[in-house]
């Protein structure tokens, strides 16, 4: 009989320290080692390590909450960001957690896309289309629709002014808006919806980091980002940049009935890359032509640099990029 109840025990226990040990392999593991999908994941403001644990088991990002919670203690893990995040299902319980810490995404791009500067809408739909499955016709047709572009000037009320964006004239609305970078994504078919967020998020960034200059300069967002396509275009270093910013500024404001005669509106205006600019071109009937409108155009030609933004905002300063 004792022989019998110790063997029970010995069973019971075996058994439970097997389930106890499987329950936690498989918390610690990835839910799927060979799925890299990425799922977006919203980490709110004040979430606890419970919460936090609860919302990566419902999205599928972990197996289990209560191993997440105590492997978080036992590892002494602390300072989780809020904020959302791109994880998935191969990613181990350490780099979960290195990506709440850090902000940083862990997970690497399917592909990446870059987008040179002094790039015009029409540009970026052709490295698009090259580099994805996003059709450049499809792209600019969504460029000039209405309820496209203000779904983001709701997202981005500060940087888009619907106003100027939208004005009679205007070629695309979200021109100069696009901002030069390499992009990362991790699906293999982006929208376009989601390709153009990224861009406007990043121009975005920039632009709020000198939204108190901006004011002080007595310009609004578009006529600061206008300006800044124009340097783009017309300088290549940044002492040019400094120079050419003050000469435009000169003529707008010493001299308001002379032109600012860049070249670089002709062509824009023209729709096409020339060696040479005409004088017949000159005479362009558009309100990107330099030479026929005074001041600005009426929007940007093209996207920019940071540089170049700080050139259109300090002329006389060279400014060191914070970005």
């Amino acid at each position: 009989m004792i022989f019998i109840v110790l063997t029970i025990l010995i069973i019971t226990i075996s058994a439970g320290g097997y389930k106890a040990y499987t329950y936690i392999s498989e918390g610690l593991s990835p839910v799927d080692p060979d799925d890299n999908t990425i799922i977006e994941v919203e980490i709110p403001l004040g979430s606890s390590i419970d919460s936090i644990g609860n919302i990566l088991e419902e999205n599928n990002i972990i197996n289990n909450a209560t191993v997440f919670k105590y492997y978080v203690k036992f590892n002494n893990e602390t300072g989780f960001q809020a904020g959302e995040y791109k994880l998935a299902k191969n990613m181990k319980l350490g780099e979960i957690v290195e990506s709440l810490k850090t902000g940083k995404i862990l997970v690497d791009p399917l592909f990446t896309v870059t987008i040179p500067e002094g790039t015009t809408i029409e540009q970026v739909a052709d490295i698009f289309a090259e580099e994805t499955s996003i059709k450049k016709k499809e792209f600019l047709n969504k460029m000039k629709k209405q309820k496209f572009v203000k779904s983001f000037i709701v997202k981005y009320p500060e940087l888009l002014n619907e106003d100027e964006i939208l004005k009679k004239g205007i070629r695309y609305p979200l021109e100069g808006y696009l901002f030069p970078l390499t992009y990362p994504f991790y699906e293999k078919d982006p929208t376009i919806e989601h390709v153009v967020n990224l861009m406007l998020e990043q121009t975005n960034k920039r632009i709020m980091t000198y939204q108190q200059d901006i004011i002080e300069k007595n310009m609004t967002v578009h006529e600061v980002i206008t300006m800044a396509s124009l340097i783009e275009e017309e300088a290549v270093s940044e002492e040019d940049r400094k120079m050419i910013s003050e000469v435009f500024y000169n003529r707008m404001n010493n001299d308001p009935e002379m032109p600012l005669q860049t070249d670089p509106t002709v062509l824009y205006a023209l729709g096409e890359h020339k060696d040479r600019v005409l004088y017949e071109d000159l005479e362009v009937d558009s309100p990107y032509n330099t030479y026929e409108n005074k001041g600005l155009p009426i929007g940007p030609i093209s996207n920019f640099r940071e540089n170049a933004l700080q050139a259109a905002l300090f002329p006389e300063d060279l400014i060191i990029s914070i970005s």
